[in-house]
C-alpha cells in the first residue's frame, strides 16, 4: 500500500499527482473568465454534480456522456492527466477539483469563473471515503472503519482535513460567481436543485429538457453507465474492484458509527465549525 505524497501539509495519493503539478495549479494555473469549476471534498458527490452539468449543456441529450469518460468530459484539475488536458482546452472550460482554497490558482479570486461548491454531511463522507480508499492499493488501507475515523477526524486523508476545507471555500459563499450546493438537498429535489444550476450559469431548458437532465444523471443509470461508473479505470488500481457508485444514500453514517463516535464526531464538527450561523448545514 503507498504512503501519501505532502504538499502543503495536505495529503494526496501519490500515484496521480505531482509536485510540480500541484505547484503549477497553485501558482500559474489562469482561471479564464468562462470557466466553470465544480469543487468539492472527496466522495461528496463530485460525479453526480459534473454529470448534470454535462447534460444542462446538452440540453439532456445523454449521447456525450455515453460516449465520453466522465475524465475527458470534466477533467480534474489537480490530476497528472487532467492538468495538461487543461491548459491547451479552448474556452469555455469545464474542470472539478477537490483542492482545499489556499492550495487553489490564486487568479481564481480575481476572474468572474463560475464555481458550484458541493457540500456533503461529513459523517457520510467518512463512511464512503472509508468502503472507497478501502479497496485502492494506491492510498494507505486503514483495515477497519476504526483506524479511517480517527485518520479522517485528524484531517491524515487525501486531501486532508474536511473541516478546514469547507471553512476556507464557503468563505466565497457571498460571491455572485460562487454557488454553494448540499448534497442532501440534491437528494431530496433533484429537479429544484437542476433549475437552480441552470439559473446560476444562465441556461434555459425546457421541461422535456429539465426530464431528461433527471433521467440522465440518476443513480441508477449513472451506476449502468460505463462512462461515468469507473469501470474502464486501470483494474490494477483497484485490484478488488471499484465500488465508485455504491449507495448514493444520505444518512449511511447511522448504520456505521457506533454511539461513542457519533457523539465524538459531533464534538469535533462543533469545535472546527463553530461561528458558523445555526442551520447553515441541511444535517444538522
Amino acid at each position: 500500500m503507498s504512503d501519501y505524497m505532502w504538499f502543503e501539509g495536505v495529503p494526496f495519493p501519490d500515484i496521480e499527482f505531482q509536485k510540480e503539478i500541484l505547484e503549477d495549479v497553485c501558482n500559474e494555473f489562469l482561471v479564464k473568465e468562462e470557466d466553470l469549476i465544480l469543487l468539492a471534498y472527496p466522495k461528496s458527490g463530485t460525479n453526480w454534480l459534473a454529470e448534470i452539468v454535462c447534460l444542462i449543456q446538452t440540453k439532456g441529450d445523454p449521447r456525450r456522456i455515453q460516449s465520453m469518460p466522465n475524465w475527458d468530459r470534466v477533467p480534474w484539475l489537480e490530476s497528472k492527466k487532467g492538468y495538461p488536458v487543461l491548459i491547451h482546452k479552448e474556452e469555455p472550460r469545464l474542470m472539478k477539483s477537490h483542492l482545499p482554497i489556499h492550495l487553489f490558482s490564486k487568479s481564481l479570486f480575481s476572474s468572474k469563473a463560475k464555481v458550484i461548491y458541493l457540500i456533503r454531511n461529513p459523517r457520510d463522507v467518512l463512511v464512503s471515503g472509508y468502503f472507497f480508499w478501502g479497496k485502492a492499493n494506491f492510498v494507505k488501507n486503514p483495515e477497519s472503519l476504526e483506524t479511517y475515523f480517527e485518520w479522517f477526524l485528524k484531517g491524515n486523508v487525501p486531501y486532508g482535513s474536511w473541516f478546514e476545507h469547507i471553512r476556507g471555500w464557503l468563505s466565497m459563499r457571498e460571491w455572485d460567481n460562487f454557488m454553494v450546493l448540499y448534497y442532501e438537498e440534491m437528494k431530496k429535489d433533484t429537479k429544484g436543485t437542476i433549475k437552480k444550476i441552470c439559473e446560476f450559469l444562465e441556461k434555459k431548458l425546457g421541461p422535456d429538457e429539465l426530464d431528461l437532465v433527471l433521467k440522465y444523471s440518476s443513480f441508477q443509470v449513472m451506476k449502468e453507465n460505463n462512462m461515468s461508473n469507473f469501470s474502464l479505470i486501470e483494474k490494477d488500481l483497484f485490484p478488488n474492484g471499484i465500488d465508485l457508485m455504491r449507495k448514493g444514500t444520505t444518512g449511511d453514517w447511522k448504520n456505521h458509527f457506533t454511539v461513542a463516535q457519533a457523539e465524538a464526531f459531533n464534538k469535533v464538527f462543533q469545535d472546527k465549525m463553530a461561528g458558523f450561523p445555526p442551520g447553515m448545514f441541511p444535517w444538522e
